[in-house]
């Protein structure tokens, strides 16, 4: 597989499974399921977590194709192993979460739209969604069904029905048309190597199924029948400083494709960012012949190589130029021309083509200290996958904007130095991912995203959270402080 298909392939994949689960949690209404046959309950918890079996024989959970025991897990068949990593991620739930109704997940593995190089992995989502139910802490106000039960302190989910509903591809990785080779790593061990961790991306599912998500629509902000979900209490505007629920339609949906325009105003995540987040990474450019590009840079930070850290990694900053049009995007190895440039220099290159991982593989054989992407599209700064332990050099990426700046002021360079200096550190008044008052922000980017726009951590939080909307490698699986923030949100909206 070239690495420009992995790349879309990973954004298709992000895409489509957030895409459904926010279509789970829209239609609760009235979803009819055809219900289990065959559950598992976790011990133990402080809330119980049923995982209903919703395959028929022979197929999903069912598959009676044999499987080595692998990562702790010691199911022989690909259903039992299925299985079994749904229940190890309900566990963690039910370890976490304190209900006495227990939780029912619909779950099931079906056939689901895939090609070669993409794939959608699943779906989870609230099945019902209720409003002035008995206790209910806010009236007039959406709340998923299984976080509903749990303030009512009874069941109050329809009979038959389950609160959640989480379906995922069952050919994932095991037919040549539906990413062959890239299937899901069902171990309990997160030795997933290539593939894709089944367990972390059953808890980011699982949660969004528990109520992380809003139920208003956020491309348009009309709320559903005119109330409000109750996560757009905590959803603070940055421009306006009204939340979701003080707030028009019009702005809601304004507020949610302005970059950084969203945060999470929760008492219960705020106090935990300081624990959980590290400091917000940044270029810094200077230098005599810096100009007009002197200054800060926001910047989205890499999956690979070592993290920005305090004192910064500086050097002048060199262009690869390896294309006809003037861009360099460093796909091969560097002619003498470019390495002399980038030797004991940070590299600027263009995304495209390649991985960002071969990019900083090639500068860094040529001898550069750090590595800087400049987006090749119109967008918000983002950060960059892949991984390769063998990467020992800082890399950021940086918009498209920014990298015309940054170009500009590299017109009147030598071969080997520029007079621009750049540099790689951490900003230690910020926290990565935060508004200046410490808030975490929301996924709002300036380019709708349907399914992952507003109900998702910011993607710039350090380190990776679990509700990005990717799911990133570092990812543990681990929810609550001082690794991830997902359970306070949780906490903030009733659990």
């Amino acid at each position: 597989m070239k690495p420009a298909d992995q790349e879309s392939r990973h954004q298709e994949r992000n895409h489509a499974r957030l895409q459904q689960a926010a279509a789970a949690g829209v239609a609760t209404v009235a979803l009819a399921l055809a219900m289990a046959v065959g559950a598992m309950t976790s011990a133990h918890a402080a809330a119980t977590i049923v995982i209903v079996n919703q395959n028929d024989p022979g197929v999903g959970f069912n598959d009676p194709t044999p499987a080595a025991p692998t990562g702790g897990n010691p199911g022989t068949t690909l259903g039992q192993q299925r299985l079994n990593a749904f229940q190890a991620a309900a566990d963690i739930w039910g370890a976490t979460l304190t209900s006495k109704v227990t939780i029912r997940i619909g779950a099931s593995f079906v056939p689901l739209s895939c090609t070669a190089n993409s794939a959608v992995l699943g779906s989870a989502g609230a099945d019902e969604i209720w409003r002035d139910f008995p206790n209910a802490p806010r009236a007039g106000t959406w709340y998923p069904s299984a976080l509903a039960s749990k303030l009512a302190g009874e069941d109050i989910a329809s009979p038959g029905e389950p609160h959640i509903v989480a379906r995922f591809n069952s050919r994932l990785g095991l037919f040549p048309d539906c990413l062959p080779g890239n299937g899901f790593y069902l171990g309990l061990d997160r030795n997933f190597g290539d593939q894709i961790d089944l367990v972390t991306v059953l808890l980011h599912e699982f949660a969004h199924g528990l109520g992380f998500q809003t139920f208003t629509d956020d491309e348009t902000g009309e709320e559903i029948l005119g109330y409000p979900s109750i996560w757009d209490y905590y959803l603070l505007d940055n421009r306006t400083k009204r939340t979701w629920v003080e707030s028009t339609a019009a702005e809601r949906a304004q507020s949610a494709v302005t970059w950084r325009g969203l945060s999470w105003n929760g008492a219960r995540v705020s106090a935990a960012v300081p624990q959980v987040l590290a400091p917000m990474s940044n270029l810094a450019i200077s230098g005599g012949a810096a100009g007009q590009a002197a200054g800060n840079y926001e910047v989205g930070d890499a999956s690979f190589g070592p993290p920005l850290a305090n004192p910064p990694v500086s050097g002048q900053l060199m262009p690869v130029v390896d294309q006809a049009d003037g861009t360099g995007l460093a796909c091969d190895p560097l002619n003498a021309a470019n390495a002399l440039a980038v030797r004991g220099n940070v590299a600027l290159v263009d995304r495209g083509t390649c991985d960002f991982v071969t990019k900083a593989r090639n500068v860094q054989a040529a001898g550069a200290i750090a590595m800087v992407v400049a987006d090749n599209q119109p967008g918000d700064a983002a950060g960059m996958s892949g991984s390769d332990p063998g990467i020992a050099i800082p890399s950021v990426r940086v918009t498209q904007a920014n990298g015309v700046t940054l170009k500009a002021s590299l017109q009147r360079r030598s071969r080997s130095q520029s007079g621009v200096v750049a540099s790689l550190g951490v900003n230690q008044n910020q926290l990565a991912g935060t508004d200046p008052q410490g808030r975490i922000l929301m996924y709002t980017p300036s380019i709708y995203s349907p399914g992952s726009t507003v109900s998702h951590y910011s993607t710039e939080a350090k380190p990776n959270q679990l509700m990005e909307p990717s799911i990133n490698d570092d990812l543990t699986h681990q929810v609550t402080p001082p690794r991830d923030l997902t359970y306070p949100l949780l906490q903030d909206i009733g659990w």
